[in-house]
Protein backbone atom coordinates (compact mmCIF):
# COMPACT_ATOMS: atom_id res chain seq x y z
CA UNK A 1 0.00 0.00 0.00
CA UNK A 2 2.99 2.52 0.72
CA UNK A 3 4.14 1.78 -3.05
CA UNK A 4 0.92 2.81 -4.16
CA UNK A 5 0.98 6.12 -2.07
CA UNK A 6 4.32 6.76 -3.19
CA UNK A 7 3.38 6.17 -6.53
CA UNK A 8 0.02 8.55 -6.66
CA UNK A 9 2.28 11.22 -4.78
CA UNK A 10 4.66 10.82 -7.63
CA UNK A 11 1.89 11.29 -10.36
CA UNK A 12 0.51 14.63 -8.79
CA UNK A 13 3.53 16.09 -8.20
CA UNK A 14 4.39 15.61 -11.67
CA UNK A 15 0.48 16.95 -12.48
CA UNK A 16 1.52 19.59 -10.18
CA UNK A 17 5.21 21.08 -12.41
CA UNK A 18 2.68 20.30 -16.25
CA UNK A 19 -0.04 23.22 -14.45
CA UNK A 20 3.13 25.58 -13.12
CA UNK A 21 5.19 24.63 -15.78
CA UNK A 22 2.70 26.88 -17.68
CA UNK A 23 1.59 25.76 -21.04
CA UNK A 24 -1.14 26.65 -23.39
CA UNK A 25 -4.42 26.31 -21.18
CA UNK A 26 -5.06 23.14 -22.96
CA UNK A 27 -2.06 20.95 -22.19
CA UNK A 28 -2.64 22.86 -18.67
CA UNK A 29 -5.98 21.11 -18.41
CA UNK A 30 -4.20 17.39 -18.78
CA UNK A 31 -2.13 18.39 -15.46
CA UNK A 32 -5.61 19.38 -13.58
CA UNK A 33 -7.46 15.96 -14.17
CA UNK A 34 -4.19 14.48 -13.28
CA UNK A 35 -3.69 16.47 -10.20
CA UNK A 36 -7.38 16.49 -9.36
CA UNK A 37 -7.34 12.21 -9.94
CA UNK A 38 -4.25 11.90 -7.81
CA UNK A 39 -5.24 14.18 -5.05
CA UNK A 40 -8.71 12.21 -4.50
CA UNK A 41 -6.49 8.91 -4.49
CA UNK A 42 -4.58 10.26 -1.66
CA UNK A 43 -7.83 11.13 0.08
CA UNK A 44 -8.82 7.35 -0.58
CA UNK A 45 -5.38 5.78 0.53
CA UNK A 46 -5.67 7.24 3.79
CA UNK A 47 -9.10 6.37 4.39
CA UNK A 48 -11.26 8.94 3.01
CA UNK A 49 -13.21 7.37 -0.02
CA UNK A 50 -16.82 9.46 0.01
CA UNK A 51 -14.89 12.88 0.70
CA UNK A 52 -12.99 11.61 -2.33
CA UNK A 53 -16.00 11.52 -4.51
CA UNK A 54 -17.35 14.12 -3.93
CA UNK A 55 -14.61 16.39 -4.52
CA UNK A 56 -13.50 14.51 -7.85
CA UNK A 57 -17.19 14.81 -8.86
CA UNK A 58 -17.59 18.63 -7.81
CA UNK A 59 -14.18 19.56 -8.99
CA UNK A 60 -14.47 18.13 -12.62
CA UNK A 61 -18.12 19.06 -12.92
CA UNK A 62 -17.47 22.76 -11.65
CA UNK A 63 -14.12 24.04 -11.75
CA UNK A 64 -12.87 22.55 -15.69
CA UNK A 65 -16.30 23.43 -16.89
CA UNK A 66 -15.57 27.31 -15.95
CA UNK A 67 -11.79 26.44 -16.81
CA UNK A 68 -12.88 24.66 -20.35
CA UNK A 69 -14.91 27.57 -21.04
CA UNK A 70 -12.16 30.48 -20.34
CA UNK A 71 -9.81 28.13 -22.57
CA UNK A 72 -11.88 28.40 -25.44
CA UNK A 73 -12.03 32.18 -24.44
CA UNK A 74 -8.78 32.95 -24.86
CA UNK A 75 -7.58 31.02 -27.89
CA UNK A 76 -4.19 31.32 -28.87
CA UNK A 77 -3.59 30.69 -32.52
CA UNK A 78 -0.09 29.39 -31.87
CA UNK A 79 -0.38 28.17 -28.04
CA UNK A 80 2.97 26.90 -26.21
CA UNK A 81 3.42 22.94 -26.28
CA UNK A 82 5.12 20.66 -23.65
CA UNK A 83 8.27 20.43 -26.69
CA UNK A 84 8.69 24.15 -27.10
CA UNK A 85 11.76 25.18 -25.19
CA UNK A 86 10.22 27.86 -22.59
CA UNK A 87 7.99 24.91 -21.22
CA UNK A 88 11.06 22.23 -20.95
CA UNK A 89 12.69 24.94 -19.15
CA UNK A 90 10.16 25.60 -16.52
CA UNK A 91 9.86 22.04 -16.29
CA UNK A 92 13.22 21.01 -15.75
CA UNK A 93 13.73 24.35 -13.23
CA UNK A 94 10.41 23.00 -11.32
CA UNK A 95 11.72 19.21 -11.49
CA UNK A 96 15.15 19.61 -10.07
CA UNK A 97 13.43 22.28 -7.12
CA UNK A 98 11.31 19.26 -6.18
CA UNK A 99 14.03 17.23 -6.37
CA UNK A 100 15.97 19.23 -3.55
CA UNK A 101 13.39 20.04 -1.36
CA UNK A 102 12.61 16.29 -1.34
CA UNK A 103 16.20 15.82 -0.33
CA UNK A 104 15.89 18.20 2.51
CA UNK A 105 12.67 16.76 4.06
CA UNK A 106 13.49 12.86 3.21
CA UNK A 107 15.22 12.19 6.47
CA UNK A 108 12.08 13.02 8.66
CA UNK A 109 9.30 10.23 6.84
CA UNK A 110 9.10 7.21 7.85
CA UNK A 111 6.57 4.27 6.57
CA UNK A 112 4.68 3.22 9.41
CA UNK A 113 3.07 7.33 10.30
CA UNK A 114 1.39 6.11 6.46
CA UNK A 115 -1.90 4.22 8.25
CA UNK A 116 -4.88 4.85 6.55
CA UNK A 117 -8.13 5.24 8.96
CA UNK A 118 -9.41 1.64 8.71
CA UNK A 119 -6.08 0.49 9.92
CA UNK A 120 -6.83 1.58 13.26
CA UNK A 121 -9.93 0.93 13.34
CA UNK A 122 -10.04 -1.43 17.00
CA UNK A 123 -10.08 1.97 18.84
CA UNK A 124 -12.94 3.43 16.82
CA UNK A 125 -16.94 2.37 16.45
CA UNK A 126 -17.56 3.65 12.48
CA UNK A 127 -15.13 3.64 9.94
CA UNK A 128 -13.03 6.42 9.10
CA UNK A 129 -14.79 8.61 6.86
CA UNK A 130 -18.41 8.06 8.43
CA UNK A 131 -18.17 11.09 11.22
CA UNK A 132 -16.19 12.63 8.60
CA UNK A 133 -19.88 13.02 6.49
CA UNK A 134 -22.03 13.81 8.93
CA UNK A 135 -20.09 16.35 10.08
CA UNK A 136 -19.33 17.93 6.94
CA UNK A 137 -22.73 18.07 6.33
CA UNK A 138 -23.96 19.21 9.91
CA UNK A 139 -21.52 21.90 11.26
CA UNK A 140 -20.46 22.66 7.29
CA UNK A 141 -23.44 23.82 5.41
CA UNK A 142 -22.63 27.40 5.95
CA UNK A 143 -18.93 26.51 4.23
CA UNK A 144 -21.05 24.87 1.32
CA UNK A 145 -22.49 28.45 0.98
CA UNK A 146 -19.62 30.21 0.99
CA UNK A 147 -17.69 27.76 -1.17
CA UNK A 148 -20.76 28.16 -3.83
CA UNK A 149 -19.75 32.21 -3.72
CA UNK A 150 -16.47 32.07 -4.25
CA UNK A 151 -16.96 29.47 -7.49
CA UNK A 152 -19.64 31.99 -8.44
CA UNK A 153 -16.99 35.15 -8.05
CA UNK A 154 -14.76 32.95 -9.34
CA UNK A 155 -16.50 32.25 -12.60
CA UNK A 156 -16.68 36.27 -13.01
CA UNK A 157 -13.15 36.66 -12.49
CA UNK A 158 -12.48 34.20 -14.61
CA UNK A 159 -14.34 35.69 -17.37
CA UNK A 160 -13.77 39.35 -16.94
CA UNK A 161 -9.86 38.37 -17.23
CA UNK A 162 -10.43 36.40 -20.47
CA UNK A 163 -12.32 38.69 -22.26
CA UNK A 164 -9.69 41.20 -23.19
CA UNK A 165 -10.74 44.66 -24.95
CA UNK A 166 -13.03 43.53 -26.87
CA UNK A 167 -16.65 44.76 -25.99
CA UNK A 168 -19.16 43.46 -27.98
CA UNK A 169 -21.01 46.09 -29.96
CA UNK A 170 -19.37 48.87 -28.29
CA UNK A 171 -16.26 48.50 -29.46
CA UNK A 172 -14.42 51.03 -31.81
CA UNK A 173 -14.67 49.65 -35.44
Amino acid sequence: MTFVLYLILFCFMMGLVAVASNPSPYFGALGLVVVAGMGCGILVGHGGPFLSLVLFLIYLGGMLVVFAYSAALAAEPYPETWGSRPVVAYTVIYVVGLGLVSMLFWGGWYESSWMSSDEVGEFSMFRGDVGGVALMYSAGGWLLVVSAWVLLLTLFVVLELTRGLGRGALRAV
